[in-house]
C-alpha cells in the first residue's frame, strides 16, 4: 500500500513540475531575447528597418495596348486643289489710254495694191499686175519692206496709210511707172490682243484702222462665260504691267466697256471665286475623308489583332506565374504564426507593397479567443548587433485592450517574423490535467493489480 501511494504521488509531483506537459512561452533572456513592449514610439523603431517588397513580374504592369507599333496604313495623297475663299473687295486698276494717231504698218501686215488696166499702160504694168493676180496683195516682210517686180523692195514699215502710199508713188516714179494706183490694208497681222480665261472662245483680235475696244475684243471671243459674276475680274497685261476691272464694275460702267485696246495686250478673264472649282474642291475633300477613314478601319483592325496577340502573351505570362506560385516555384518572403492561433501556418509577404502585423494575423483566422491569451502576442525578429549577432527583439502586443490592436495595423511585418500567441492559464491548467488524469487512472489501474 505504501509503494502504490509512492507511485501516485511520484506522478502527480511531475505533472506539477511541468515533466507531463511543457507550456511555450516567451522568456527573456540577457543576450538571446529582448522583450520590447509594442507601443507608438516602439512600433516606428520597429518599422525602421528597410525592407523592399517582392515585386511582380513586368507581364502584371504591363498592358496590351500600350507600345504597339501599328503601322496606319497608307496615307491619304495630298489635295490637288486649295479651298476657294470668296474676296471681300477687288480692286480696280485702269490701264492708261494708248497715244492716239494713225494705224501705223507693221511686219506681217497684207497690202492690196491696185492700178489702171487701161491703154498704153499695159506692157508696162504687165509685170506688175501679174505679181499682184498671183499674191494677191504684198505681205510686209521681216525687213520692213514689201517687193514689187519691177519696183523692187518698198520699205513701208511704221509708215501710216497716207505716208505708205507717198513711198510707194515716189518709187513708182523713179522706175518711170505710171503712178496711178490705189493702196489698202487687206490683212491686219503686225498687231493684235490675245484674249483667254473665263470666255466662249479664247481668240486672238488684230488691231485695225477703227481703234479696239474691250467690249468690242470680248464679243470677239464669244462674251464672257462664268458662273460667278460678282468675282470676277478682266485683266489685262501690258508692257509689264497688270491691271484690273471688276467684272461687275465693266458690266455697269459704258466708259470701262470703252476702254481702248493696243497692240500687244492679253486680256484674261478670271474669278477669284470658281464655283466649279469650289464644287470640285469639296467633292475631293470628301473622298479625302473617306480614304482616311478606311486607313482608319485598316489601322483599326491591325490594332486590334495586335493588342489581341498582346494581350494573349500577357495572360499565358501571368498564368504560367501563377501555376508557379501554387507550386511554390517562386521565391516569397513569409511570416510565420504559431502558438494559439487557429491555424498555425506561414502568411505570404504581399507583392509590391508591406504587410501589418494586422493582415497576418486575420488573413489566416486570427487567433483562438477562448484558448489564446490577448495579453500575450509577440512578434519575434532577429535583431543582431555588433558583438551579439543572435539576440532577438521580442516585440510584445497587450490585446487585452482592444485599442492597442490599432497598433497592431501600424506594425509592418518583415521577412521570418515569427508570430506568437501564448495560452491562457486555464488553458494551459486543462491541458496539464487532460495529460494527468489518464495517467493516475492508468497508474492506479496498475497498483491495483
Amino acid at each position: 500500500m505504501l509503494k502504490q501511494l509512492t507511485v501516485v504521488i511520484g506522478l502527480g509531483a511531475l505533472s506539477g513540475c511541468g515533466v507531463a506537459y511543457i507550456s511555450p512561452k516567451v522568456t527573456e533572456a540577457e543576450g538571446a531575447v529582448r522583450v520590447v513592449p509594442l507601443t507608438a514610439q516602439s512600433v516606428r523603431a520597429a518599422n525602421s528597418s528597410t525592407y523592399q517588397p517582392k515585386t511582380l513580374p513586368s507581364a502584371f504592369r504591363a498592358t496590351a495596348g500600350g507600345g504597339a507599333n501599328v503601322s496606319a496604313g497608307s496615307a491619304a495623297p495630298a489635295p490637288s486643289l486649295d479651298r476657294q475663299t470668296r474676296p471681300t473687295s477687288l480692286e480696280m486698276r485702269l490701264p492708261p489710254a494708248p497715244a492716239a494717231g494713225a494705224y501705223e504698218i507693221g511686219i506681217g501686215d497684207v497690202l492690196l495694191l491696185a492700178t489702171k488696166t487701161a491703154g498704153n499702160t499695159v506692157e508696162e504694168l504687165s509685170g506688175l499686175l501679174a505679181a499682184q493676180n498671183a499674191r494677191q496683195g504684198y505681205t510686209v516682210q521681216d525687213d520692213g519692206a514689201i517687193a514689187i517686180p519691177d519696183v523692187g523692195r518698198v520699205a513701208i514699215a511704221g509708215l501710216t496709210l497716207e505716208e505708205a502710199e507717198a513711198a510707194l508713188f515716189q518709187s513708182l516714179v523713179e522706175n518711170q511707172i505710171d503712178p496711178s494706183f490705189s493702196l489698202e490694208i487687206a490683212e491686219f497681222n503686225s498687231r493684235q490682243v490675245s484674249l483667254g480665261g473665263a470666255l466662249a472662245q479664247p481668240t486672238v483680235v488684230p488691231i485695225t484702222l477703227t481703234p479696239l475696244t474691250l467690249d468690242r475684243a470680248i464679243a470677239a471671243a464669244g462674251g464672257i462665260d462664268t458662273r460667278d459674276m460678282d468675282f470676277a475680274s478682266i485683266r489685262i497685261y501690258r508692257d509689264g504691267t497688270l491691271y484690273q476691272i471688276p467684272l461687275p464694275e465693266y458690266l455697269r460702267r459704258a466708259d470701262l466697256q470703252k476702254t481702248p485696246l493696243q497692240g500687244g495686250d492679253s486680256v484674261f478673264v478670271d474669278t477669284e471665286y470658281e464655283l466649279e472649282r469650289a464644287q470640285a474642291y469639296f467633292q475631293e475633300q470628301i473622298l479625302l475623308a473617306e480614304l482616311r477613314q478606311q486607313n482608319r478601319a485598316q489601322s483599326l483592325a491591325e490594332l486590334n489583332a495586335e493588342v489581341s496577340l498582346r494581350r494573349a502573351a500577357l495572360d499565358e505570362a501571368r498564368s504560367n506565374f501563377r501555376d508557379q506560385i501554387e507550386l511554390d516555384a517562386v521565391e516569397r518572403d513569409y511570416v510565420y504564426l504559431t502558438g494559439e492561433v487557429r491555424r498555425p501556418s506561414r502568411f505570404a509577404l504581399p507583392f509590391g507593397h508591406d504587410a501589418s502585423l494586422a493582415d497576418a494575423l486575420f488573413s489566416n483566422e486570427g487567433f483562438n479567443n477562448e484558448k489564446a491569451n490577448p495579453r500575450q502576442i509577440f512578434v519575434l525578429r532577429a535583431a543582431p548587433e555588433p558583438g551579439n549577432p543572435d539576440l532577438v527583439n521580442a516585440w510584445h502586443l497587450d490585446g487585452s485592450n482592444a485599442a492597442n490592436i490599432v497598433l497592431a495595423t501600424r506594425m509592418e511585418m518583415r521577412p521570418n517574423d515569427v508570430i506568437f500567441i501564448a495560452e491562457q492559464p486555464i488553458t494551459r491548467w486543462n491541458r496539464v490535467l487532460s495529460q494527468f488524469v489518464p495517467t493516475l487512472l492508468t497508474a492506479g489501474a496498475s497498483l491495483a493489480e
